[in-house]
């Protein structure tokens, strides 16, 4: 992994089933040598759900990076003027978080991470966790994967017969996305 020395911004949002494939990705990218500043989402930063409690999620994150999290508007603002970052990655993207990077709502600590950091012409890396990546999100894929410095982890449907507009990253490919994504190349195949 190409990652050692790099300074990765990783933001969590609210697509509760996956934040646990998106740490174990977190995880490796510290082990790698990056240095990584978490960034969550207002749903990861309050909610309490099946999956976990939000302040033991938030306890983990700030142990493996030994960063405080971003959580507000405020703290996530200064990645843009200060070059905090080389890469961002947002993962898990749920349907929410992506439709509004496409379009241009700064409304919470990861949309303004995006924000901040594509102003310095920067590579956004988004993991995609949406029910309906098929159906109403499916313009706003299309729109950002039509933007500059926007790169996309591979993603596939994860239930065809259950959940037919569901789509998800392939987590095990977030380190290899933004590696690429580092040099301006969209990993391929995409759809997988």
């Amino acid at each position: 992994m190409n990652l050692k020395d790099k300074t990765i911004g990783f933001a969590l949002t609210g697509s509760f089933c996956t934040l646990e494939a998106a740490v174990t990705q977190l995880e490796g990218i510290v082990a790698a040598g990056a240095n990584v500043l978490p960034i969550i989402s207002n749903n990861v930063n309050d909610m309490d759900t099946r999956f976990g409690k939000a302040d033991v999620l938030k306890d983990r994150l700030v142990r493996i990076t030994g960063n405080q999290i971003i959580k507000t508007i405020p703290q996530a603002e200064p990645i843009g003027p200060k070059g905090l970052l080389d890469i961002l990655v947002v993962c898990p993207c749920t349907g929410n978080t992506l439709a509004k990077i496409a379009a241009g709502v700064t409304d919470n600590s990861v949309t303004m991470a995006v924000k901040a950091h594509l102003r310095n012409d920067r590579p956004v890396v988004i993991a995609i966790s949406t029910n309906d990546g098929l159906s109403g999100n499916a313009q706003n894929i299309g729109k950002l994967l039509n933007s500059k410095n926007i790169y996309f982890v591979p993603f596939g449907q994860d239930d065809p017969v259950g959940k037919k507009t569901s789509l998800v990253a392939k987590n095990e490919l977030v380190a290899e996305t933004l590696e690429l994504a580092l040099e301006k190349i969209q990993l391929q195949p995409l759809l997988q």
